[in-house]
């Protein structure tokens, strides 16, 4: 059995909780300083930081609470020989084993950027409404997992589907670790269903790209050469106020060399969200970098990696069985309704967990 002390507080070199609550500490006193609010977008970042590391502080003392807990359930059960006591201990250790998993795989995103918060976009493949329909229920299914999480969602550009759905959709989910667990998603999401659009109520299959990318902020720099970007504006379109299609303040950047396109329409003002528009830029450029670099590698080890549309991750299948496959890790839920209502975790894990092994 583990025992509560010192070897025990740091969860195999991954979590030191002494060192923790100091980092805590530190955090409160940047907090208490009288020009503290000077600067909000970085008193905002230490705030999340304090959060973060508090909740991680209450997980890892909780576990060792159920740790303590089955022990004495052990301990009663095997004195008496109580099959009661013994089965309450096998329910807390299976409890314990699911919280440790958890917990670990919140430690071990240490990547680069992984902390970060992401930038998502969807984009539905050919087939007209039914894949703009597609591309909309992915969307709810991400607003649903990032709410869980207690993540905040801004939509920073929408384009509605001439009849149903949307044409595309870009999202900013803030929160700690959100890159890191959503990078998990970034691929084609297939679903076959009974397509509520055809008349006929034909058996119908759509796709969805979902491309996913750190957000950046100005200490990261990443070599953009002016004279490779051009600059578009136009009128927003979709929720906005009063402002929207009144004035030119959406903005659209390519970029040049990389075909690279990024459009930005959630603020009123065409600075703001010309703004926006360079960061959301800058982390396309940084994940196109991190993809070319894992393209090499895989050449190099001699495995075929598949990019753009051939890149299937996931099948939701509505007709004719209900059920949705990760095909990188072959997990399998039967509950179809569960997962477009945001309960995607099992597979982000699964998926994460194959990269660290």
């Amino acid at each position: 059995m583990i025992r509560y002390g010192k070897e025990s507080t740091n969860l195999g070199g991954l979590f030191d909780l002494d060192k923790k609550k100091e980092e805590i500490q530190q955090l409160e006193e940047k907090m208490s300083a009288p020009d503290f609010w000077n600067n909000q977008e970085e008193a905002q970042k230490i705030i999340d930081e304090a959060n973060w590391l508090k909740g991680k502080v209450e997980k890892f003392e909780k576990m060792i609470e159920q740790v303590d807990d089955a022990e004495l359930l052990y301990e009663l059960g095997n004195e008496d020989n109580d099959e009661e006591l013994i089965e309450e201990f096998i329910e807390a250790i299976n409890s314990l084993t699911e919280n440790v998993k958890s917990f670990e795989l919140e430690m071990l995103l240490n990547e680069p950027y992984d902390k970060n918060n992401a930038i998502l976009e969807l984009h539905p493949g050919a087939g007209g409404t039914e894949s703009q329909d597609w591309a909309s229920i992915l969307l709810r299914m991400y607003q649903r997992w990032a709410e869980k999480k207690n993540y905040k969602v801004e939509v920073l550009n929408y384009l509605a589907g001439d009849e149903a759905g949307v044409k595309s959709v870009t999202l900013l989910i803030k929160g700690h670790n959100a890159y890191g667990y959503l990078k998990a998603e970034k691929g084609v999401h297939r679903l076959v269903r009974i397509s509520p659009f055809d008349a006929s109520g034909r058996r119908h299959t759509s796709f969805v790209s979902c491309h996913v990318s750190p957000e950046l902020d100005d200490t990261v720099e990443i070599d953009i050469n002016p004279d490779d970007l051009k600059i578009d504006t136009y009128r927003s379109s979709g929720a906005g106020g009063q402002h929207v299609n009144t004035s030119d303040s959406a903005v659209r950047i390519t970029h040049i060399p990389t075909n690279t396109v990024v459009t930005c329409q959630s603020e009123r003002s065409q600075i703001k969200n010309r703004e926006q528009a360079m960061k959301m830029l800058k982390s396309k450029l940084y994940q196109l970098e991190i993809e070319k670099k894992e393209q090499e590698l895989a050449e190099l080890r001699g495995e075929q990696k598949e990019i753009g549309w051939g890149s299937q991750i996931r099948s939701y299948i509505f007709h004719p069985y209900s059920m949705v496959k990760d095909h990188r890790t072959n997990v399998e839920v039967g509950n179809v309704q569960s997962v477009i209502d945001g309960d995607i975790d099992q597979f982000i894990d699964a998926y994460l967990r194959s990269q660290i092994s």
